[in-house]
């Protein structure tokens, strides 16, 4: 079993249950400290390799996942893997996809779907969810 993250590391979001996720922009340098064990890349293009397992949604900037089913099916994995794993969820700038898929993955660990952003703006980013899509996205997630 795998250590998950310091909960004092930038980025790092505590879910209700305790779980730790830690959400990032990949336009900024990797943060010191240990590397992911498990990621999930929101990009409208295939990002470049890691060392480490990765999983990439095909999600524009701005927008919504191009594949609701399989966006919520790699939510599910990041938040069952986050209970022993270090687990990054990545977008380009780190608030807008990056926090929508954080927000419902809190309703995954029992944030209900209305409370959602506003919780994800406050133990994460004040500016995360940045499109009224993207807000909607979150409330109709289950």
């Amino acid at each position: 079993m795998t250590e998950t993250w310091d909960h004092t590391a930038p980025g790092v979001l505590r879910l209700p249950s305790g779980r730790l996720i830690r959400g990032r922009g990949l336009r900024r340098p990797l943060p010191d400290g240990p590397e992911p064990d498990f990621a999930l890349y929101l990009l409208g293009k295939e990002p470049p390799a890691t060392t480490w397992e990765s999983r990439w949604l095909r999600w524009p900037d701005f927008l919504l996942p191009a594949d609701p089913e399989a966006t919520a099916a790699a939510l599910r994995e990041a938040w069952e893997r986050a209970a022993t794993e270090r687990v990054e969820v990545a977008c380009g700038g780190g608030q807008g996809r990056t926090g929508t898929a954080l927000a419902c993955i809190a309703v995954l660990d029992g944030v209900p779907g209305g409370e959602a952003v506003a919780y994800v703006r406050e133990h994460y980013a004040p500016r995360a969810v940045e499109t009224p899509w993207q807000r909607g996205f979150v409330r109709r997630f289950s």
